[in-house]
């Protein structure tokens, strides 16, 4: 999620451009698609099953900050990328200051504190991916650690808590800016969510609840909101990140899933 200084700048009305980085071109379907609700255009990315991670370093500890330096710590895995969003509240450094868990280590404690920003309007949140591949997005009062919780992040606030939005939301308030967003749709699987216009957090909530049928959803960030597609070509390059999470391409030859076999 943003930092101090970005959650003023997005106080203060200001937004950053929007900017994409140069991609090859698309040599694979992509799971993202473009929907419109309410008179504005979202981008839609279900998971449809795909493993899950999430990223916030290298090796050496040091924050990433882009889908491009992302791209080189995956090496191979790179061409297996099926989409990746920024994820979760970070420092000026691109460090996570809420609840962080990769690959089963947690690297940051949960934040239980309110506060100032998004992230301080209370209830806030966890997305989290268990060791079996099940994602879950759970109130931050309801969370309950545990040893086979392989990857998650701290965001907030919640948008779509068991079925019902944010009880400070407005219906359609006059802070308007690029969102985006987790939720987990009927059946289980997180679907993951970018404005693609500036849109008030109301209407981003009703994304969830009424076309997605999200009866939990958490808000992943604004202003720097941020999405690499690489079968639409796209990488987005507006701000510096701090978490981020990646779905990877389903292996064709794993037990029970479909697709085409590659030569």
């Amino acid at each position: 999620m943003r930092s101090a200084f970005l959650s003023l700048v997005l106080l203060a009305g200001c937004e950053a451009p929007r900017q994409v980085a140069g991609e090859q071109a698309a040599t694979v379907e992509s799971p993202c698609s473009t929907r419109m609700f309410e008179g504005s255009r979202f981008t839609v990315c279900p998971a449809n099953g795909a493993p899950i991670e999430l990223f916030t370093s290298d090796a050496a500890g040091t924050p990433l900050r882009s889908f491009a330096k992302l791209e080189q710590l995956l090496g191979e895995r790179a061409s297996e990328v099926a989409f990746g969003m920024n994820a979760g509240m970070y420092d000026e450094e691109g460090r996570a200051i809420g609840l962080s868990i990769e690959k089963g280590e947690q690297l940051h404690r949960i934040n239980k504190r309110g506060g100032g920003g998004n992230f301080g309007l209370l209830p806030n949140g966890v997305f989290l991916v268990r060791d079996r591949g099940k994602a879950e997005v759970v109130a931050t009062s309801a969370f309950e650690s545990g040893d086979d919780i392989a990857f998650a992040t701290q965001s907030g606030p919640m948008l779509v808590i068991d079925g019902k939005l944010h009880p400070a939301f407005e219906p359609d308030g006059e802070s308007r800016n690029i969102r985006n967003g987790v939720g987990i749709a009927p059946g289980g699987d997180p679907v993951f969510v970018i404005s693609e216009e500036p849109v008030s957090f109301g209407k981003f909530a009703r994304l969830f609840r009424d076309q997605l049928k999200a009866e939990n959803a958490l808000y992943l960030d604004g202003s720097v909101s941020s999405l690499w597609d690489p079968g639409n070509g796209r990488r987005d390059a507006l701000a510096e990140l701090g978490p981020m999470v990646v779905a990877f391409r389903l292996a064709e030859s794993a037990p029970g899933r479909e697709g085409p076999a590659r030569p």
